[in-house]
């Protein structure tokens, strides 16, 4: 299962992509950016919880 440790970075993959996104579409009138911006956000946001919670599962497990 040492591979579960890699996962929240394919988040930071995915907010990257995002996020550029959002800006190739920022001078587009018909485009809307906002709604890349905001996956990318959820993205960030997702990224640092699986890490917080990977860390707080792996102290759990190592008490035990």
């Amino acid at each position: 299962m040492g591979y579960l440790k890699f996962t929240p970075y394919i988040y930071l993959i995915f907010a990257i992509y995002f996020i550029y996104e959002g800006m190739v579409k920022w001078n587009d009138p018909e485009a809307t950016p906002w709604l890349s911006f905001m996956i990318g956000g959820l993205a960030i946001f997702m990224f640092f919880f699986r890490r917080k919670f990977a860390k707080k599962m792996e102290d759990r497990n190592s008490k035990s």
